[in-house]
C-alpha cells in the first residue's frame, strides 16, 4: 500500500484567507524503505478537477515547501488541490484526498468598506478605560444567499456576531502586530448564518492598539481611537451580489461591558442593557497596512476543572485551578450574595498560605461583575486574559463550589507535535511545565510572561525557547508573523533588532543608552534558522534574509573593530546565578557574550546565503565569520583554553558556537566540568548558558554530568521548581525560596518559559530524536539511556510523518523501537552492546540487510559552527559526531526493534 496523506496548504487542511500557498504532504506505506521518485500536483477551480489551472510534475523526493508557481491567482476565489506520487517509474499512488484554499482580498482597492469609529466615547474606571463600543447594521436579502464571506479588522480587538451567533471561536482578533506597518484582517465563511432579515453586531475593545502596554503605564501606543472595518460580500441565488460594508449608516451602541483591559481585567454590568447612543463615523486610516491573517488564531484550547476551593490563612475564599494557566474562569451565577462579584487572579500563595499577587506589579488582574443575583447563567470576560493558578473570590456565598467554575485556557492554536513520556514522574512533570509555559506565553506573540504588566515579545526569550518550541508545537506560521514585525521594527533603527517585538519600548528599557543587545537582537537570525531546520521551510529564510543581513551589518558597524562587538549596553547572561548579590547581570563579560553571538549569527547567515544560492554574500560573510572567530580567540582565549570570563556560560558558548580551535575543545570542556563540580555539580547559568549547557556536556562526552544537572532537585535546578509545586517554568531558579519567601516582587514570574529550553536536550538525548537534515528528511535516532529514568517514549510529528523512539531498561538489557516514516531515512546510533557482533547480526535481520554502517565519525547538519576548512560546496553548519563505541548505521523507512545486553560500565 502506498498513499499520499496529510496534504496541507500553509500547514492547514482547508484554509480561507491566504494569497501565497505553499504545499506539503506525507507519503505513507506499509512497506519498508519507501521513497518518492516523482510527484504530480494539480490545482483546479473545481472539486472534480475538470478546470485545472496548474498541472506540475517534478522528479524529487521532496514533499514539503512546494510553492505554487502556476497562473496568477484571482482574488476571493476557492481552489482545489490534489497530489499523487510515483514510488518508482512504474508504481504510482492514487490521488490524495483533495483540499481547498481560498484567496482573500488581494489589493487595497478592493475594499469598499470604510473605517468607522464611535461617535460617543465613554471613559470608565480609575484608570480611564475607554468603554468597548458596539457597531450594528441591519439588512435584508432579496434572495437566498449561496455564499457569504466576511472580511473584518479593527484597531483594537473585536468580537463579531451575525444573527445572534458568534462569527468564530477566535479571540483577540485581528491580533497583535505593529499597527503602524501591518493590520491583519480575517476572512470568515458566514453563508449558513444568513437569513432574509439580518443583524450584524461587532464589539470593539481597546486591546493592544490603545490599551495599557508595558510597565510604564502607557496607553494609546498606536492610536487614541478604536475603530472597525468590515466588508460582508454575499452571492445570492438570483446571481446578484450584495455588499454590506462599514460606513456612517452603522448604529453605535453600548452593551454590558464597561471596560476591558489585558493587564487590569474587565468590568461587566448586566444591568446596563444594550442601548443606542449614536452613529458610527467614517474616518481615514491607511488601507495599505491591511494584510491577511498571518499567524494562528488565539482560541480556547482546553477547558479544565478546578482542583478545590479553600479559605487561605487570611480568610479569603480562594479557587485553586491546580495548574498555572492563561485565560480566565467561567462561573455559574448560583451562589452570590448580592450580584456584585470580584475575581482576583494570582499565580502562587505566599509562605503563610495566603493569596498573593504582588508580583503582578501594576497589573490589577481583576474581573468584576454586577449581576442579577443567582440568575443561574454562566459568565466570563471577553477582552482580557490572566496568568494564574489561584483566584480570590469575593461576593460569593459559603455554599459556592469548585464545580461552579471552569478554567478557560487560551493560547494561539498550534498543533502539538511532540509526545514525550519517561519512567520518571518528576521528569514528566517538568515536561508538562514546559508545555504549559509555551501555551501560556504563545498568545498571538511569544511573550516573556502572561501575568504582570508586561506580556511583551522579548526577543531573547523567543530565540531561547525556539528550538524546544519547534519540537513541541507547529510554530512555523506563529513565528513567521512575529518575525515580520521584527523586520519592520528593526529597519526603523538601521538594522538593530529591538528588545521587544512589536517594539513598544523604543529604548525605554535601556534608558536610551542602547536600542538593542546581543542574544536579544540575534533572534533576527536564530529564529528563522531554527524554523527552517525544524520544518525544512526555505521560504522563511527568503522572507527574513534582508533582516538577517541587516542585523549582522549593524553589529559590524559598531565600534572601531568590525570583528568584535564591544560597544553598547549588554545584558549578557541575564539572571545568571554567578552574578553579584541582587544583580540581574551574570558574571560573563558582556562583550565576550556579544562577540560569541556575533560569530554564531554571522555563520548562520553565511549558511543561509549558501542555501539560497547567494554566493557573493556567502563568500563575504564566510570570511567575516572566520575573522570574528579569530578576533574572539585573540581577545578572549588565553593559553590552555583559559577564557577571560571564567564562568560556566563562557565555556558553554565557546563550545556550542564552535569558537575554539579544535585542539582546545577538549581542555575547554574539562574546564567547564571543573566549574560545574566547583558548584557541587550544579549549574549557575542564566539566559545565555542554560539553553546549551546540557547539550555541550553531552556532545563533549560528559552525558552523565548532564543527567546529574537534570536530576538535581535542590537550588538551583529544574526539579527544585518541580518539587516546590511548579506547574510552569519560573523566571528565576529560586522565584520562591525553600522557606516560601520570594526572590523579588518586582520581577518574578512563575510562568516564564526561557528555562524550559532544557526540553530540546531532553527530546534529543533522553527521547533520542534529532535532525540530520532540515525538516527531518533524515533523522538521528540516538537514545542515551540512564538508569534514573528506566524508560522513555518520544514521538515527533514531522513534515514527513511520525518519527518515534522508545526504549526500556530491564537490568542491563535494553529494548529499543524506532519508527522512520516513509520517504525519509534515519541515522541510528545504538548504545554500546556487550557483544557487538551479536548486535550487528540482529541489525542485519531486523533491517533485512539494508543497514549501512558507519565507523568512526559521520557528518551531520546541526546548530553549531566549527573552525574547519570550508569550500563553497560544503555547509558551514556541518559538525563531526563522534560515534565512539555506539553501533551506528543508516536505514530507510520502517519500524525497527532491537533487544540486547548493554556493555557494563
Amino acid at each position: 500500500m502506498y498513499k499520499v496523506t496529510h496534504l496541507r496548504c500553509n500547514d492547514e487542511a482547508d484554509v480561507i484567507g491566504i494569497n501565497h500557498p505553499i504545499f506539503s504532504w506525507w507519503l505513507e506505506s506499509d512497506s519498508r524503505f519507501v521513497e518518492q521518485f516523482r510527484y504530480h500536483i494539480q490545482v483546479a477551480m473545481d472539486a472534480d478537477f475538470q478546470e485545472i489551472i496548474w498541472d506540475y510534475q517534478r522528479h524529487t523526493s521532496e514533499t514539503t515547501g512546494i510553492e505554487y508557481t502556476g497562473p496568477q491567482l484571482e482574488s476571493r476565489t476557492r481552489y482545489y488541490v490534489r497530489v499523487q506520487s510515483w514510488i518508482t517509474a512504474e508504481i504510482l499512488t492514487e490521488w490524495s484526498e483533495p483540499i481547498f484554499f481560498e484567496t482573500t482580498i488581494m489589493n487595497s482597492s478592493e475594499w469598499t468598506a470604510k473605517w468607522i469609529k464611535p461617535e460617543v466615547v465613554e471613559v470608565h474606571g480609575n484608570k480611564n478605560y475607554r468603554r468597548p463600543f458596539l457597531a450594528e447594521k441591519q439588512f435584508k436579502l432579496p434572495a437566498k444567499a449561496i455564499q457569504a464571506r466576511l472580511y473584518i479588522s479593527a484597531l483594537g480587538v473585536y468580537n463579531a456576531e451575525l444573527n445572534g451567533k458568534k462569527i468564530s471561536e477566535d479571540y483577540f482578533r485581528p491580533g497583535f502586530t505593529d499597527y503602524n506597518y501591518r493590520v491583519q484582517f480575517q476572512s470568515y465563511d458566514v453563508t449558513d448564518m444568513l437569513d432574509s432579515e439580518n443583524i450584524i453586531k461587532v464589539t470593539v475593545a481597546e486591546g493592544w492598539f490603545s490599551g495599557y502596554l508595558g510597565w510604564e503605564g502607557r496607553k494609546n501606543t498606536y492610536g487614541s481611537s478604536n475603530a472597525l472595518l468590515a466588508q460582508l460580500e454575499i452571492k445570492l441565488e438570483d446571481g446578484s451580489v450584495k455588499v454590506i460594508g462599514t460606513d456612517g449608516t452603522w448604529e453605535q451602541k453600548f452593551r454590558e461591558i464597561m471596560y476591558s483591559d489585558f493587564y487590569n481585567g474587565e468590568a461587566y454590568d448586566s444591568r446596563q442593557k444594550e442601548y443606542h447612543c449614536g452613529q458610527m463615523k467614517e474616518f481615514s486610516y491607511p488601507m495599505k497596512t491591511l494584510v491577511p491573517q498571518e499567524g494562528p488564531s488565539v482560541k480556547n484550547i482546553i477547558t479544565i476543572k478546578p482542583l478545590s476551593i479553600f479559605k487561605d490563612a487570611s480568610g479569603n475564599c480562594v479557587l485553586d485551578m491546580g495548574q498555572n494557566m492563561v485565560g480566565w474562569v467561567r462561573f455559574k451565577n448560583i451562589h452570590t450574595v448580592d450580584g456584585d462579584l470580584k475575581l482576583s487572579y494570582g499565580e502562587v500563595l505566599d509562605k503563610d498560605g495566603n493569596f498573593y499577587s504582588e508580583n503582578l506589579r501594576k497589573a490589577d488582574a481583576i474581573d468584576t461583575f454586577r449581576l442579577e443575583a443567582n440568575d443561574g447563567k454562566e459568565y466570563e470576560p471577553h477582552f482580557t486574559f490572566h496568568g494564574f493558578r489561584y483566584v480570590k473570590l469575593e461576593g460569593f456565598t459559603e455554599e459556592v463550589q469548585a464545580e461552579d467554575f471552569q478554567g478557560i485556557v487560551l493560547s494561539s492554536s498550534m498543533e502539538q507535535l511532540c509526545e514525550f513520556h519517561t519512567g520518571n514522574e518528576r521528569i514528566n512533570q517538568l515536561q508538562s511545565n514546559i508545555l504549559w509555559g509555551q501555551r501560556g506565553n504563545f498568545v498571538d506573540i511569544p511573550t516573556d510572561c502572561p501575568q504582570r504588566d508586561e506580556r511583551l515579545g522579548w526577543t531573547a526569550d523567543a530565540q531561547i525557547i525556539c528550538p524546544t518550541a519547534a519540537f513541541d508545537f507547529q510554530i512555523n506560521r506563529f513565528f513567521r508573523k512575529w518575525l515580520r514585525d521584527l523586520k519592520d521594527n528593526q529597519m526603523e533603527q538601521e538594522g538593530a533588532a529591538p528588545y521587544v517585538v512589536p517594539d513598544i519600548l523604543k529604548g525605554v528599557f535601556s534608558d536610551g543608552l542602547s536600542n538593542t543587545t546581543a542574544a536579544w537582537g540575534d533572534a533576527a537570525v536564530i529564529c528563522p534558522w531554527v524554523i527552517y531546520e525544524a520544518y525544512g521551510d526555505k521560504d522563511i529564510l527568503k522572507e527574513q534574509y534582508d533582516s538577517m543581513k541587516a542585523w549582522i551589518d549593524y553589529i559590524r558597524r559598531e565600534g572601531d573593530n568590525e570583528y568584535l562587538w564591544d560597544t553598547g549596553a549588554q545584558l549578557g547572561d541575564w539572571l545568571g546565578m554567578d552574578s553579584k548579590e541582587d544583580s540581574f547581570y551574570g558574571a560573563t563579560e558582556g562583550c565576550y557574550a556579544a562577540t560569541a553571538y556575533y560569530a554564531y549569527s554571522t555563520g548562520l547567515f553565511a549558511e543561509t546565503a549558501r542555501i539560497l544560492g547567494k554566493m557573493s554574500d556567502y563568500k563575504e560573510y564566510s570570511d567575516l565569520y572566520e575573522n570574528i572567530c579569530e578576533a574572539f580567540r585573540g581577545n578572549f582565549v588565553k593559553q590552555d583554553a583559559e577564557l577571560t570570563s571564567y564562568t560556566q556560560t563562557a565555556y558553554v558558548l565557546a563550545l556550542k558556537f564552535g569558537l575554539l580551535k579544535k585542539e582546545d575543545e577538549k581542555r575547554a570542556a574539562e574546564r567547564l566540568v571543573e566549574l560545574v563540580k566547583k558548584k557541587d555539580n550544579h549549574l549557575d547559568t542564566g539566559f545565555l548558558g542554560t539553553p546549551y549547557i546540557c547539550h555541550v556536556l553531552t556532545e563533549q562526552g560528559y552525558n552523565d554530568l548532564a543527567y546529574t544537572l537534570l536530576f538535581n532537585n535542590d537550588f538551583p535546578s529544574w526539579l527544585y521548581q518541580v518539587d516546590h509545586g511548579a506547574t510552569t517554568m519560573w523566571e528565576h531558579w529560586d522565584s520562591q525560596k525553600v522557606d516560601g519567601s520570594f526572590w523579588s516582587t518586582e520581577m518574578n514570574s512563575f510562568n516564564h518559559y526561557a528555562y524550559g529550553s532544557i526540553g530540546s536536550w531532553m527530546y534529543r538525548t533522553i527521547g533520542g530524536i534529532d535532525m540530520k537534515e532540515p525538516g527531518y528528511k533524515k533523522t538521528i535516532i540516538a537514545p542515551k539511556p540512564d538508569e534514573r529514568i528506566q524508560s522513555a517514549e518520544c514521538t515527533l510529528t514531522t513534515m514527513h510523518g511520525i518519527v518515534s523512539c522508545e526504549w526500556k531498561l530491564d537490568g542491563n538489557r535494553i529494548h529499543i523501537k524506532a519508527v522512520v516514516p516513509a520517504n525519509t531515512k534515519a541515522f541510528i546510533m545504538l548504545p554500546e552492546p556487550a557483544d557487538e557482533q551479536s548486535l550487528k547480526k540482529q541489525i542485519e535481520e531486523v533491517t533485512e540487510g539494508h543497514a549501512v554502517y558507519t565507523e568512526g565519525k559521520v557528518q551531520t547538519v546541526k546548530h553549531v559552527l566549527y573552525d574547519v576548512e570550508y569550500t563553497e560546496s560544503k555547509s558551514r553548519t556541518e559538525k563531526e559526531i563522534n560515534v565512539g563505541n555506539e553501533t551506528a548505521f543508516e536505514i530507510g523507512s520502517g519500524v525497527f526493534e532491537f533487544d540486547y545486553i548493554l556493555k557494563e560500565n
